[in-house]
């Protein structure tokens, strides 16, 4: 799924489908995944079919199922310094030209 142009109802029931996947691909039940995660089964029942949750109850989620280094990715900053800001910010300021005077 493109999340581009998705709603955030859409975002949330594709990633809590995508959660179902990855519980089912470890072979865990709801149950086993709610008592590793430290949250109640109704929780995970209601994550996967709607993907509404709390944050933490997203992360604990992630953690009991190994997946959480997907976090890494999400709003990944793409500068690791402060002399890389300076150096974008140097490349996108624009000089003014002018035409060469004329003589008088």
């Amino acid at each position: 799924m493109d999340f581009s142009f998705a709603t955030a109802n859409e975002i949330s029931k594709e990633l809590g489908a995508r959660l179902k996947i990855a519980r089912l691909a470890k072979g865990l039940s709801q149950a086993e995944l709610a008592t590793r995660a430290g949250i109640s089964l109704s929780t995970v029942k209601k994550l996967e079919r709607t993907g509404d949750c709390v944050l933490a109850t997203l992360i604990k989620v992630a953690q009991a199922l190994r997946i959480e280094g997907g976090f890494a990715e999400l709003f990944k900053p793409g500068i690791q310094s402060i002399a890389e800001l300076a150096q974008m910010e140097q490349a996108t300021l624009k000089v003014r030209k002018r035409a060469p005077r004329k003589p008088r």
